[in-house]
């Protein structure tokens, strides 16, 4: 059954953004590029800038998608000198030698454009 009601000794009334809080560009980029380095622990990140460990996670989802969809930028090549060089035999067919973080991607004459971009995409996502 319903209590019947009492006197209030204390009302409080709360106006404004009612919690929600305004980053601007520099202080978030700031927190993401904290969040994003390695060994980086969001939850403590965020609970340093008194933000919700959801909230940051959000901003990295974004941020990760929008680097992949920006455009492609450019890349060192490093031309070695022709000559003979000492190479096993699964490498005298390849004509591109890749080397992105430690693995080795061969490209042998004739190859599908499509297939590298699936094998390049394959290797960036295990980054």
């Amino acid at each position: 059954m319903l209590e019947p009601p009492r006197p209030v000794r204390r009302l409080e009334v709360i106006t404004g953004a009612g919690g929600r809080r305004r980053w601007s560009a520099d202080e978030k980029a700031r927190i993401l590029e904290e969040a994003m380095a390695p060994g980086a622990i969001v939850s403590e990140v965020a609970r340093r800038n008194g933000m919700s460990p959801q909230h940051l996670f959000t901003w990295r989802r974004q941020a990760k998608r929008e680097a992949d969809d920006s455009p492609l930028a450019f890349t060192p090549v490093v031309v070695a000198p022709d000559g003979p060089q000492p190479t096993p035999a699964a490498c005298r067919e390849a004509v591109i030698e890749i080397v992105v973080a430690g693995a080795v991607i061969r490209v042998p004459r004739g190859i599908d454009g499509a297939t590298l971009a699936l094998v390049l995409h394959a290797l960036k996502s295990l980054r």
